[in-house]
């Protein structure tokens, strides 16, 4: 079953065309990469996708909702079924790793401080973090342990999709291995539906079930990586080969 459907998306900045008529479809369940070359808009279509930028034309429609005319009062109800991994893990520098995973619990809930301690624990673990790590600061963490937090911080409300912009960049290869082995734990402990943005080659073959490839602001490909090989689009072959 179809979870987010692209729709002849375009995205227009003044004069410059970032995408020329998007068409995509994410399953539930899935691990669906946006793949393509540098400021093709592959981390624009996700920030479109979670209302954190608007598109020109056409339509993006999650979990049945179209959020290009979606009410605010529905438009909070949705963000609350998602949650979002940006690349550097946007942990606020002042809040200890216990409030930033937190936060949206002490936002948008009405849970006391004993139950919000106890899921930011159990978040904090699932990650595979310490307990003892959620005194700590950002400052005081590493690259890893960051992406970590922030990915607790994005499962704090049990979402049903989750969205990873370029998860495994800045991370050292071992580390990486290691947050692609986490995605997929997750995937299968939570029933998640994951749209990722990467860079990756390693994680794009061990982690995605389907991608999405843009190239020349449209989609050059959707599939398996298995019959990418039937994209006619240079920079495919170029990517994969």
């Amino acid at each position: 079953m179809s979870v987010i459907e692209v729709r002849d998306v375009q995205t227009v900045f003044g004069t410059k065309v970032i995408h020329d008529g998007l068409n995509l479809s994410i399953n539930e369940g899935e691990i669906y990469g946006l793949l393509g070359p540098s400021g093709c808009g592959k981390t624009t279509l996700l920030r479109e996708m979670v209302m954190l930028q608007d598109f020109s034309h056409g339509s993006i429609d999650i979990l049945g909702h179209n959020v290009s005319n979606i009410k605010e009062r529905d438009a909070q109800k949705l963000r609350r079924e998602w949650g979002v991994l940006f690349q550097f893990g946007a942990l606020f520098s002042s809040l200890s790793i216990r409030d930033n995973i937190a936060l949206p619990l002490v936002e948008y809930t009405d849970l006391n401080a004993s139950m919000i301690e106890e899921i930011v624990q159990f978040k904090i673990n699932l990650v595979g973090l310490k307990s003892s790590d959620a005194d700590l600061f950002p400052s005081q963490i590493s690259g890893g342990m960051k992406k970590k937090a922030g990915l607790a911080r994005a499962l704090c409300m049990d979402p049903k999709l989750l969205f990873l912009d370029e998860p495994t960049s800045g991370l050292d290869p071992i580390s990486a291995r290691e947050f692609d082995e986490l995605i997929l734990k997750l995937r299968s402990l939570l029933g998640l539906t994951i749209v990722m943005v990467s860079h990756d080659l390693q994680s794009i073959y061990d982690t995605l079930d389907r991608v999405a490839i843009i190239d020349e602001k449209k989609i050059a490909y959707e599939g398996t990586i298995v019959d990418v090989k039937s994209s006619k689009s240079q920079f495919v072959q170029t990517f994969f080969k």
